[in-house]
């Protein structure tokens, strides 16, 4: 296997961010998604929306590498209050120090290399360097294989779960919460191959 690695992304990593995520969704969503919201996406409007994202300094994206080829994302950030909220809406008490794992994908091809595991690492880093303690992230329940990776990292659903309308289909999520302190024993083995996520 060529030199992996995670580092943050550059305006330039844009394109193939943008082709990771709709190749990626095409392929591994069809069980979550309508096959219309797939068939609609757009690689062009979608690498726009992530050099905004790049800019953006509320927010950090990382890409993992494996020798000259870009092979997953990450997008962290500080959690919104919302996202922190319980079932009666009112914001986490602890809303401060929490962050967000909005999302983390790995091209499937390039699945069981690690590479998921070294995102999830690096995010955790990231998080806590910006003063959060704890993390949460949104996972389709019909994702198994995202629910088992962020569960073998010591994260747990916490109660809530969402409904989301995607028009043709509604999409379940469940939301799951842990600390920020992953060890590289906890992810180095990757079940995104053939999944939307970890």
């Amino acid at each position: 296997m060529a030199h992996a690695a995670v580092r943050p992304a550059l305006p330039a990593d844009a394109p193939e961010i943008a082709r990771i995520q709709c190749d990626t969704w095409r392929t591994a969503y069809t069980r979550i998604l309508p096959a219309a919201v797939l068939d609609e996406l757009d690689v062009t409007a979608v690498e726009a929306s992530w050099r905004e994202a790049i800019d953006d300094d509320r927010a950090a994206v990382l890409i993992a590498t494996e020798g000259d080829w870009t092979v997953g994302f990450c997008v962290v950030g500080a959690a919104p209050a919302e996202e922190t909220a319980g079932a009666d809406g009112v914001p986490a008490p602890d809303v401060a120090e929490t962050g967000l794992i909005a999302s983390l994908l790995v091209e499937p091809r390039w699945g069981r290399r690690g590479h998921g595991g070294r995102l999830l690492l690096a995010a955790g880093e990231e998080l806590r360097a910006a003063g959060a303690r704890r993390g949460i992230v949104w996972v389709p329940i019909a994702d198994a294989a995202s629910l088992a990776f962020y569960k073998l990292a010591g994260w747990a659903p916490d109660g809530l779960s969402r409904t989301l309308d995607t028009g043709d289909r509604t999409v379940r999520e469940l939301r799951l919460t842990g600390p920020l302190d992953f060890q590289a024993a906890e992810v180095n083995e990757d079940p995104e191959s053939g999944q939307p996520a970890e």
